[in-house]
This record gives C-alpha cells, sequence and structure tokens, in this order.
C-alpha cells in the first residue's frame, strides 16, 4: 500500500485526485494540504510515499517546496501550465500530469511509481493497475499471457480473462517488468514464463500461436535463450 499526500491549493483539483486516489487499489491517502507549509509539517509526523504536488502555489511554490526536501518521496507533480514540465524532469520527478487529466492518465503515473517503490521479487509481483468499461482492475504479473495491439486498444490475456484497454503496446510495456515481457511481433508482447515452445517463425503459448516477426526475432531469440 503506498502512502500518498496531496498539495494543491485548489479545493476542486484536491477533490478530484482525492476521488481518484479513493479509487485505486494500493493507495492510501494520508492527507492534503493547502499549500507547502502544511505538506511539510505533515511528512515530519507521518510516513509519505509518494506526493501529488501542484506548482503553483502560495508561499512556497511546488518546484520550491520540492528542492527544499533532502530526502523527497516520489512526486508526481500536477499544473495546468506545460512551460515548467522540463524543470520538474530535471528534478528527477516520478511523473508530469497536466490539468484537467483523465483517471487513466493519473493511473499511468501511478503506475511509474510501482517499480521505485519495490525492489527485488516485489517488483515482478506488482500489480498492473487498469481501467476499463467503468472498473478498476489490478492484474498480477504473473497471470497475463501475452498482449495484442489492435489500433488505438491493447487486448490484455491472461490465463482465463481478457481485458480491453485504451492504450499503446509500448507504454503498457513500459509499466510492465522488462525481463518478463517482450515484444515479438508489431502487434504481440508475450510474457515469457508462458511461452510453452518455440518453432519456427512461432510462439506456442497456452494452445495459441503467435508470429513472430522479423523485426524483433533476433532479440527475442537472444532473450529467450536460443
Amino acid at each position: 500500500m503506498m502512502r500518498c499526500l496531496i498539495v494543491d491549493d485548489e479545493p476542486v483539483a484536491r477533490e478530484i485526485l482525492r476521488t481518484y486516489v479513493s479509487d485505486t487499489p494500493d493507495l492510501e491517502l494520508v492527507d492534503e494540504c493547502e499549500d507547502a507549509m502544511q505538506a511539510l509539517s505533515v511528512m515530519q509526523h507521518e510516513k509519505v510515499d509518494v506526493i501529488f504536488l501542484d506548482i503553483n502555489m502560495p508561499k512556497l511554490s511546488g518546484i520550491s517546496f520540492l528542492k527544499s526536501l533532502n530526502d523527497p518521496p516520489a512526486v508526481i507533480l500536477t499544473t495546468a501550465y506545460s512551460e515548467y514540465a522540463l524543470e520538474g524532469f530535471e528534478l528527477n520527478v516520478t511523473d508530469y500530469l497536466l490539468k484537467p487529466f483523465s483517471f487513466e492518465r493519473f493511473l499511468k503515473a501511478v503506475n511509474k511509481v510501482t517499480p521505485s517503490f519495490v525492489s527485488g521479487d516485489e517488483a515482478s509481483s506488482a500489480p498492473l493497475i487498469i481501467k476499463t468499461d467503468g472498473r478498476t482492475f489490478r492484474i498480477r504479473t504473473q497471470e497475463i499471457h501475452y498482449l495484442e495491439s489492435q489500433g488505438d486498444y491493447v487486448v490484455i490475456h491472461t490465463g482465463e480473462t481478457k481485458y480491453t484497454v485504451y492504450d499503446r503496446m509500448k507504454s503498457l510495456l513500459d509499466r510492465l517488468p522488462a525481463t518478463d515481457f517482450i515484444r515479438i511481433h508489431k502487434s504481440y508482447a508475450v510474457a515469457i514464463r508462458h511461452i510453452d515452445y518455440v518453432e519456427g517463425n512461432r510462439v506456442m503459448i497456452n494452445d495459441t500461436e503467435l508470429p513472430i516477426g522479423k523485426t524483433y526475432k533476433d532479440n527475442f531469440l537472444k532473450q529467450f535463450g536460443m
């Protein structure tokens, strides 16, 4: 469970983030603050794993607040001004959310925190959080057999269920353990652990035959150990 802190001087913005946090498994809201000084006070007494931090605030800006922290937790910047993006990333923030942002975009940012929040075997077992058909799901990465790209959508195939999400293949792969998943075709990426066998230019997973594209073949065979 990641403990998060909302820091934003706009009540509406805090309300939106509060709702997003409550709808996201593995997130626990520690507190919400109107300015950076309140946030400093909270962090003196509470453990915080991730901060949703607005940039334009009275007294002390989000950037100045971030620079003042000796050992900051993961930070996701939230602002209506895109010109601050570069400065934020120079400060090694996890992500940058440009207001107004959707719940799906919020989830992508949260998923980026996970690899730095856990380590070792825990990173491989951290769930993938997705939203589809108005519902939020936590999918254990070990259960994912392969990903199938269909235009602007990706179908996530598990042993018993499939989930269709509005996303791109590369974006989803960036949120999965790189050592466990590999692209084999422009339309397919597979979980190495679930490969039954490789023969010629095809991969067999759970009685499903998938093609290996020429562009991806050498890299796949090398990672697969062939």
